[in-house]
């Protein structure tokens, strides 16, 4: 305790040393003194973790360190700052606001590193995203995908149809510039139009060119639920194009959506299972929510009539030869989404109503509702839609990660983190303290190749949270979905401490985390 008596009496700010000796031994910036540190990897032990520029200098029981400033962590949990493998932080990080930069939800549940360009949404320009933190910093760390749809798109536009081979290799290309600019893979949303119109082989054709640079391949798969193919073959698809790169393939936010496959899990996880023992390298993440969250036409809109976009759509909407049968498809994706009434519109003039409350207000039928609705523009939505048995099954995985699926609207984006700790660890013990901490950082840095991240250890990069277990919490709801979480003390982005004392300091010291290609592999 030699040290510890020598900085409580010489070093905490505004003290007098006096007559007091100078306390010998290196100076650092940091040291977190007396918490219970996770690692990442192995059990927990009370410690102090020692911290110099953007880098940990020492883990555990030290004795020959002084530091600038000591934060005393006694009865606090100290781990790896998390890392979110699947959000829509994209707009946020590259805003012209510098406290939106911040991603204030993010720091306050204790996340450091968020990947972005998900779902296939990923940008054709990735050098100008990596890019951006130098003239708009950011306030915590992030890898981006390049993304399916935006690259059907800019190729093809919205149409139902496949590639020309001219158009194939364009595709190609722009997925090879991206990874060569520092992508860390490709991303799709199968479930999406256009992507939706893709077939197996064109997917296939465009991740091989990332698995040829040691890329990842992130899907949020082609079903679900029952919508298309089924959530089984969308499961089948990923496992196939896992096999045909032979690169590391991952399902995003996995789930069984609607009340067709709700208690599907076991089934899921079965498939995958043998398709890890058969050398496919897969794996998934999930949100802790009983809750999914989407558009109104991603929800209730059949495939066929998204065909051609927005204007497209509106104009079936219109047409006297359609209405029967464009009504019926969407009257079954309200029944599969548990009814008007397990649906919430997010955005728009109707915010924070059901869809039951809305075509009540209208005094008309849900589809009729939903309609008149969508013609104003296509709201973010959230719908009731999974089981809990699912979620735990799901959970209980070891090769499934922790996820926000961040979007507007949905209390995901200010809690998840927090609500799986209080929800699935302390109240209905899903899981251990020590497999949530792992399973929401170095499991994922090391799945993804974040060299140097996601644990704490001497040489990594000092990304580090300090929460209280007994107050770590959600308070975002589906009514409030912008609460920010309850619960964390301290968190260190890079050496730099961006939250303190439960508040955000404003300073931005996250970093664009870009892809290192195989060597040979591009220009």
């Amino acid at each position: 305790m030699k040290l510890h008596v020598a900085l409580i009496v010489g070093l905490l700010a505004g003290c007098s040393l006096g007559a007091t000796p100078k306390p010998q031994g290196r100076m650092v910036d940091l040291i977190i003194h007396g918490g219970t540190i996770y690692t990442g990897d192995g059990p927990p032990f009370v410690g102090d973790v020692i911290i110099d520029g953007d880098k940990i200098v020492m883990v555990g029981n030290v004795t020959d360190f002084v530091a600038h400033r000591v934060i005393d962590a006694k009865g606090m949990i100290v781990a790896p700052g998390f890392i979110d493998p699947h959000t829509h932080a994209g707009e946020w990080l590259a805003s012209p606001n510098p406290q939106t930069r911040l991603i204030p939800a993010f720091l306050l549940q204790g996340v450091t590193t968020a990947f972005i360009g998900n779902d296939g949404g990923g940008s054709t320009d990735v050098a100008k995203v990596l890019a951006s933190p130098a003239t708009k910093p950011v306030g915590l760390n992030f890898v981006t995908y390049v993304g399916f749809g935006s690259i059907r798109g800019a190729v093809i536009g919205s149409a139902n149809r496949a590639p020309t081979p001219t158009e194939l290799e364009r595709e190609k290309a722009l997925v090879a510039k991206g990874m060569c600019e520092g992508a860390i893979g490709l991303s799709t949303g199968l479930f999406y139009a256009p992507q939706s119109f893709s077939k197996t082989d064109e997917v296939i054709a465009l991740a091989t060119e990332a698995a040829k640079r040691g890329g990842y391949y992130d899907s949020h798969i082609r079903d679900e639920s029952s919508y298309t193919v089924g959530l089984m073959a969308a499961i089948d698809e990923i496992i196939a194009i896992g096999r045909a790169t032979g690169m590391p393939v991952h399902v995003s936010h996995i789930k069984a959506l609607g009340v067709d496959v709700q208690g599907k899990a076991p089934e899921v996880i079965a498939k995958i299972n043998a398709a890890r023992a058969a050398g496919v390298n897969i794996t998934a993440s999930q949100y802790p929510w009983s809750a999914s969250g989407t558009s109104l036409v991603a929800s209730l809109v059949p495939l066929w009539a998204q065909d051609g976009g927005t204007k497209a759509l509106i104009a079936r909407f219109d047409d006297p030869k359609l209405p029967t049968r464009l009504r019926a498809d969407m009257a079954e994706g309200l029944r599969k989404r548990g009814g008007a009434a397990a649906l919430l519109i997010t955005e728009g003039k109707y915010r924070g109503q059901y869809l039951s409350q809305i075509a009540t207000a209208m005094k008309t039928d849900p589809v009729s509702a939903a309609i008149a609705t969508i013609r104003l523009g296509d709201p973010a939505t959230v719908s009731f839609n999974m089981s809990e048995t699912d979620i735990a099954a799901f959970m209980q995985q070891p090769w499934v990660m922790t996820d926000s699926d961040a979007s507007g609207g949905h209390p995901r984006v200010w809690g998840t983190f927090a609500r799986k700790y209080a929800k699935y660890v302390v109240a209905d013990k899903v899981i251990s303290l020590r497999d949530f901490i792992e399973r929401s950082s170095s499991v994922t840095a090391k799945w993804f190749g974040l060299t140097g991240r996601g644990e704490l250890r001497p040489g990594y990069f000092a990304d580090v949270v300090v929460f209280d277990p007994k107050t770590y919490a959600a308070r975002a709801t589906y009514e409030q979905p912008t609460l920010p979480a309850a619960g964390v003390r301290t968190v260190v982005v890079n050496g730099v401490v961006a939250v303190d004392n439960g508040a955000l300091t404003g300073k931005a010291a996250g970093r664009a985390l870009p892809h290192v290609p195989t060597k040979g592999t591009c220009p």
